[in-house]
């Protein structure tokens, strides 16, 4: 599933992409980010397990050392960033699964999901061996309602007004995670990363929905590619070092 990003809170000075024009970024030559969900026959992960593996599958590329300074990925990195934040969401499972994690890249796995990220790749550039696996196919359910977000971290709240398939969300919940990488400090970084990547992926409440996307936190915008109509609001990423930082109101 295919999904950019195409608007976020102001960034800090850590060289966040979102303080470029719209009109830059578009003119860059685009890049996107592959992620590929093992998904078996007998048996699927959850999906608010492969949604919250996806965000962390993000991060822990972003984070990782070969993405920064002189690292073999920097350099992809850096241009996918100037440009629109695509995802891409495939699927693959057996023999594809193990020809996939034979690429570059990283394998983040979750409570029983498993989302291979990959360094950033030309839109029109990709490795044949993740160019010939399936978007469509990635629908998973939740065998029993997630339960509440853990207690201190953050959280990716969903629109409860889009209907988005788990491939797309899986893509949304990585620009969340994202755009919330790029608004921390570089020590809250280190301290999200030595944690973990803790995350939670939850439907905000339909209440809430209006508040968390007027509250200042990093909001993703959907740029209309599939599924959704462009600049819908899909993920509001709700760091607890981002809500500190908030103006305080009365």
């Amino acid at each position: 599933m295919t999904s950019a990003e195409t608007a976020g809170q102001p960034g800090n000075d850590s060289g966040s992409p979102v303080r470029h024009e719209e009109t830059d970024r578009d003119a860059a030559p685009q890049f996107v980010l592959p992620l590929v969900a093992r998904m078996e026959r007998a048996e699927p992960p959850a999906r608010t397990d492969a949604l919250e593996t996806a965000a962390r599958a993000v991060l822990v590329l972003l984070s990782d050392e070969r993405s920064a300074g002189d690292g073999e990925w920097a350099a992809a990195v850096r241009d996918w960033q100037d440009a629109r934040i695509r995802k891409v969401v495939r699927r693959a499972r057996g023999a594809e699964w193990r020809r996939a994690e034979a690429l570059p890249g990283i394998t983040v796995t979750g409570h029983h999901a498993e989302v291979r990220v990959f360094p950033p790749v030309p839109l029109d550039g990709w490795p044949k061996d993740l160019a010939r696996l399936q978007v469509s196919g990635t629908e998973l359910d939740d065998p029993e309602p997630p339960g509440a977000p853990a207690v201190g971290a953050p959280v990716l709240w969903l629109s409860p007004e889009l209907e988005m398939s788990a491939g797309k969300e899986m893509a949304q919940a990585g620009h969340a995670a994202q755009l919330a990488w790029w608004e921390l400090s570089d020590e809250e970084r280190a301290a999200w990363r030595a944690a973990g990547f803790p995350l939670s992926v939850r439907s905000a409440r339909g209440a809430d929905w209006e508040e968390l996307t007027r509250s200042g936190l990093p909001v993703v915008r959907d740029a209309g590619f599939t599924e959704i109509a462009p600049g819908s609001c899909t993920v509001v990423a709700d760091h607890p070092a981002l809500r500190r930082a908030l103006p305080r109101t009365r």
